[in-house]
């Protein structure tokens, strides 16, 4: 059974993902770019379609927790809790995407704080991990801005749509470190404004 719960704060919302987010995902979700680093290529509403009903059945089984990103009434993107390790207590945070207007615009540090909090502070997990393209430095650098340690490289870890190699960089957070962890969030949040999408 999906238990995505409703995450909501700090100006943004994420909502469990369903079927009737389709329409606003078509909207945001067939730009290129925000799937340059995944393995994931969505060209039409019924990739979409295709996508979001496979998502829900993994979510079904409790392996993975899918929000859909909302600033306002307005779709921003998406995050997911995978790999989920109830007996180890850990899962991995991640397939997180902006639409291009969102990105740099504040959204990712306060939706990584509203899921970060969920899951040490609701979840009690002591890992959170995270892994990324080796060629998405933008993602590596908030990674370690947040505070995250790295880990390792897992090399030819996953074949691109375009046949290429990704070599997947991992990093987590502990527990023991989310204090530290959060209280730079917060600093983020305090300093950085959330920002309306560009025009």
């Amino acid at each position: 059974m999906n238990a995505t719960p409703l995450l909501e704060g700090y100006g943004v919302r994420l909502e469990p993902l369903s079927l009737a987010h389709v329409p606003a995902l078509t909207r945001i979700a067939l730009e290129p770019s925000s799937w340059l680093h995944m393995t994931v290529r969505l060209h039409s509403e019924a990739d979409v379609q295709e996508w979001v009903e496979t998502s829900l059945r993994t979510a079904d089984t409790g392996a993975i927790e899918p929000w859909v990103t909302f600033v306002g009434s307005e779709a921003a993107g998406g995050t997911w809790f995978l790999d989920i390790q109830r007996p180890h207590r850990a899962v991995e945070l991640g397939f997180t995407w902006l639409a291009a207007p969102w990105r740099g615009a504040g959204v990712n540090p306060r939706v990584k704080l509203l899921q970060m909090t969920y899951g040490f502070e609701m979840l009690g997990l002591k890992r959170i991990g995270f892994k990324t393209h080796h060629e998405n430095l933008r993602s590596q650098a908030a990674m370690l801005k947040m505070g995250a340690q790295y880990e390792g490289t897992l090399r030819n870890h996953m074949v691109m749509p375009d046949g290429s190699s990704r070599h997947s960089k991992y990093y987590s957070v502990l527990d023991t470190e989310w204090p530290v962890v959060k209280a730079r969030l917060l600093e983020r949040i305090a300093t950085e404004p959330l920002q309306k999408p560009q025009a």
